[in-house]
């Protein structure tokens, strides 16, 4: 069989509804009975704020491209207009479910645990009105912009997001009803969108911000008759396109293009299901919506307010025991980071493990005399970042600072223009990425003067420098003075400040120079052995894969007898189950309390097992127009603590949803089962072995994993 017939495109799943897959499964958690109520409100809420990027930016894209013209099939063999009519169709579908979950099941799940979420609507009782209607004209009234449309006075801008309040109106003297006028009052972001009401001591009661100003949307308006008022939200296109060849400075043209992503072309809108007919009428015109991206909602418009609710006071019963990242081993001792390292690499498993080993390398390397100089790459940085202070620190204490900062990095383009900013003030050297490529790799190099000469010490991971999201994202890292891995990362920051790039690398593969190339020779390899009757074995572990040539090596593979194991969190192309193309392979989603982001690469080789981390996933965007860093894990003791790692996970029957033939995703029937919930088995370990010695830890393993990888 020819390499092309693993490209047929019903080999493959089109990566927007494979991603509407992820959020289902995402939406499965919320609906899961067995998990605290409160995390399953958050569930909820991301499956909310996940759909609206989907919206500004996969949706947006597509729309584009039907604008354009453009008609080229996917390598499912979709067209761009048939992908929006069947993401239409899946997502309608998927907000009637978000919110036959809300009403049906959450709502009395939460007034059970005495927390009601009540409407204006409902009988309040006159003390409760009170304190309402007085809120509202203390705290709410002297914010709000009704906003009027007629002759004088047309449409006015709407800004992403947001959630406003549509009316129709008549003069109180006006003696025909049927001449009405529009009118709309954006819900003001800078108020609390949860109020609650004084009440019963066992009961909490909460009135969400819209409710409270449509009750007394009549204050607004007070020559006129509120013929009936809405609720309404509009997601607009924010897919930012920079000519960066005609940009004469990238950071003036991201900021003028940040202001244009409130104002893009209006291509979704959610309205309350009860609006009156006229009043939709006017919204679909002025925003020139077609049926198919207007979606009538039954319950509150933008349930990212669960995450708000989540936040109360008061009920730490009904969420999950919070995880507190337990200190890394090879660093509880007295000595400095560089002692610790040149003891041997050592292996970070974040969040499971603490972040603050990275944050130390980075500030001792700050305050430390001999260091020379620091070069790192930020992609996303958290709102206080410790580690763009400490490079501030060792600027301003005369080292030699160099930061690549992405700008381009989505959503966090004005965040990180603040940093970038930031850090020049203090001296630091700042490179905003190269032409044409996101720089997504992470990595951080720190050049030490010693007694023996000039010795590098080196981070790499799979996830942002980010404090923050450290705590929730599972990500690996690796603390290393290898010679040929800091040589490489020296060539790397030459090529990302300059333009110079090395004929030949040691240890670290890039994209998109030969990444691509890298992976799949590594996966053809496995198929040799195969070939050859030897043991083949490849475990990836990523967040999405729909890069067709990858697959179709992967297809190879698993014809030629390739045992393939895929942990894939998010949108996965493949297909299993295919006769005689990807019988040998499985695939497996973890969702779970924690967000999936490492990406590991096992390939058994022979017996010569190798192993590899980077930032790269599977995509052609990471291969072909991103700066990515793949590394090795060499060290034995590190190699097969990544392969427990592996092992774990593919043993993971509470939290992992597998891929069957006919393209969806179900959990394991765990009847008879030992339960392994992947996630908290790494908390439990990491915990253990921050307290046992090395040689102890074994014996606190829930469990052992059946089948040994190879």
């Amino acid at each position: 069989m020819e390499q092309n017939d693993y490209k047929k495109p019903e080999y493959y799943m089109n990566r927007e509804l494979s991603w509407i897959k992820f959020n289902d499964r995402v939406l499965s958690e919320a609906r899961d009975k067995s998990i605290p109520l409160f995390e399953r409100l958050k569930f909820l809420s991301i499956t909310a704020s996940n759909l609206d990027e989907f919206y500004m930016i996969r949706v947006a894209s597509l729309k584009d491209m039907v604008h354009a013209e453009y008609t080229k099939p996917d390598i499912a063999g979709m067209t761009p207009s048939q992908q929006l009519s069947k993401i239409s169709e899946e997502l309608h579908e998927m907000t009637a479910l978000q919110y036959s979950t809300y009403n049906r099941s959450l709502l009395p799940a939460l007034k059970q645990q005495g927390l009601r979420i009540i409407t204006y609507h409902e009988d309040l009782t006159e003390e409760e009105g009170k304190f309402v209607d007085k809120y509202f004209m203390e705290n709410v009234y002297p914010v709000l912009t009704p906003m009027a449309v007629d002759s004088s006075r047309p449409f006015p801008l709407i800004r992403n997001k947001t959630l406003n309040i549509a009316a129709l109106l008549v003069k109180k003297e006006e003696k025909s009803r049927e001449e009405f006028e529009f009118a709309t009052v954006q819900v003001p972001s800078v108020l609390p969108r949860i109020i609650q009401i004084p009440g019963k001591k066992e009961e909490t009661t909460v009135i969400l911000l819209e409710e409270i100003i449509e009750r007394n949307i009549q204050s607004l308006f007070l020559s006129y008759d509120i013929i009936c008022a809405h609720p309404y939200r509009i997601i607009r296109n924010a897919d930012l396109t920079i000519d960066e060849d005609e940009a004469a400075d990238l950071l003036k043209e991201i900021q003028k293009q940040l202001k244009r992503r409130q104002w893009g072309e209006v291509i979704h809108l959610e309205v309350e299901d009860k609006m009156d007919k006229r009043l939709l009428k006017i919204l679909k015109r002025e925003f020139a919506m077609q049926e198919e991206d207007v979606y009538k909602i039954s319950g509150p418009l933008d349930l990212t307010f669960l995450m708000k609710l989540y936040g109360l006071d008061g009920y730490k019963s009904l969420k999950a025991k919070p995880h507190v990242p337990a200190p890394v081993p090879e660093t509880m001792t007295d000595e400095d980071i560089f002692t610790q390292i040149r003891g041997g690499d050592i292996l970070l498993h974040h969040p499971f493990q603490s972040f603050d080993p990275v944050v130390n390398f980075v500030r001792q390397a700050a305050k430390d005399p001999d260091v020379l100089a620091i070069k790192q790459t930020l992609y996303r940085v958290s709102g206080n970042s410790p580690i763009i202070a400490a490079l501030a620190q060792a600027a301003e204490n005369g080292k030699q600072v160099s930061v690549l900062v992405e700008l381009k990095a989505r959503f966090d383009e004005e965040n990180n223009i603040v940093w970038a900013k930031m850090l020049e003030k203090a001296g630091c050297h700042v490179i905003y990425g190269l032409v044409g490529l996101k720089t997504h790799s992470k990595i951080t190099l720190v050049v030490r003067r010693e007694e023996d000469g000039i010795r590098r010490y080196v981070h790499l991971g799979t996830g942002n420098y980010n404090d923050a999201t450290a705590k929730l994202y599972t990500d690996m890292g690796l603390l290393t003075c290898s010679e040929a891995i800091g040589e490489d990362a020296t060539a790397v920051f030459n090529m990302l400040s300059g333009y110079s790039e090395p004929l030949s690398w040691h240890k670290l593969a890039l994209a998109p120079i030969w990444l691509r190339d890298r992976f799949i020779s590594l996966i053809r390899r496995e198929t040799q052995h195969a070939k050859e009757k030897k043991p083949a074995r490849i475990i990836a572990k990523m967040n999405s894969l729909c890069d067709q040539d990858i697959i179709a090596a992967l297809y190879e593979a698993s014809a030629a007898g390739v045992k393939v194991d895929l942990i894939v969190r998010g949108i996965c192309s493949l297909k299993t189950g295919i006769p005689k193309v990807s019988e040998n392979i499985t695939v497996r989603s973890i969702v779970g309390n924690f967000l999936e982001h490492s990406r590991i690469f096992y390939f058994y080789n022979n017996g010569q097992e190798e192993i590899y981390m980077g930032s790269a996933d599977w995509m052609p965007r990471n291969l072909d127009k991103r700066v990515e860093i793949l590394f090795p894990v060499e060290n034995e003791t590190l190699k097969q603590e990544v392969i427990h790692i592996l092992q774990v996970q593919l043993e993971d029957n509470v939290k992992a949803h597998i891929l069957n033939k006919k393209g969806s995703y179900e959990k394991i029937d765990k009847r008879g089962k030992i339960l392994v919930d992947s996630q908290m088995y790494f908390c439990e370990e990491a915990a253990s072995r921050a307290v046992r010695p090395a040689e102890d830890t074994a014996q606190s393993r829930v469990f052992v994993p059946a089948e040994p990888i190879g």
